[in-house]
């Protein structure tokens, strides 16, 4: 509650996962193997994007809901550039095909995207449903994720935050594909890294 409090302080709405559920009373997806809040998506998509033709603003969507790699870093990597880069798109205009990019985020102007902390966010992986902590998403986007550990608990260290979320990687996998940073805390210490990152790496 703390760290929702902190976030909210900074700019993020809070929202529970419970109620944007896929059965709760505000559901944001269709079901809870999707790790994209795609209706948030395709909102930031058009207003970051107001000249491109609608069609070539879904074919971005769906170029960034289906990155067609089975491989975790693979798949994370190419999402990274699309993030960065902007997702590229052809379209007709005039009878001639252009080429453009969609952004996906507006770097330059960071109050125009959109900032959301959801915690207990359901993610139905082929084996297993894990609740992940903390997500913050961008843009509908699940960029960030932060596992805590409780300070009173003398066995759950910041290590065991970090150990939570190796699990994670193996049973909600999907979840991975979208992001770019990993942040652990407990109470007292907190580092971040990156999806590659081993333990040493974590600062």
């Amino acid at each position: 509650q703390e760290t929702l409090a902190w976030l909210q302080d900074v700019g993020y709405a809070v929202r529970s996962g419970f109620d944007i559920a896929p059965d709760g009373p505000n559901p944001q997806r269709a079901n809870y193997r999707e790790v994209l809040l795609l209706g948030r998506l395709r909102e930031a998509i058009a207003r970051l994007n107001p000249g491109m033709p609608a069609a070539a603003r879904e074919d971005a969507v769906q170029q960034v809901h289906n990155l067609g790699l089975p491989a975790q870093l693979a798949a994370n990597r190419a999402f990274h550039t699309l993030l960065v880069g902007g997702v590229p798109v052809q379209y007709q205009l005039n009878g001639e095909t252009r080429g453009d990019f969609v952004r996906l985020v507006d770097w330059a102007h960071p109050e125009r995207n959109e900032w959301l902390a959801v915690n207990q966010f359901s993610i139905r992986g082929p084996h297993h449903t894990r609740r992940p902590d903390i997500i913050l998403f961008i843009n509908g986007l699940p960029l960030v994720l932060i596992e805590l550990k409780n300070p009173d608990d003398l066995n759950a260290d910041v290590w065991k935050a970090f150990d939570q979320i190796q699990t994670y990687k193996e049973q909600i996998p999907d979840l991975f594909q979208f992001n770019e940073v990993l942040v652990i805390a407990d109470g007292s210490e907190a580092r971040l890294g990156s999806l590659s990152a081993n333990a040493e790496r974590f600062m």
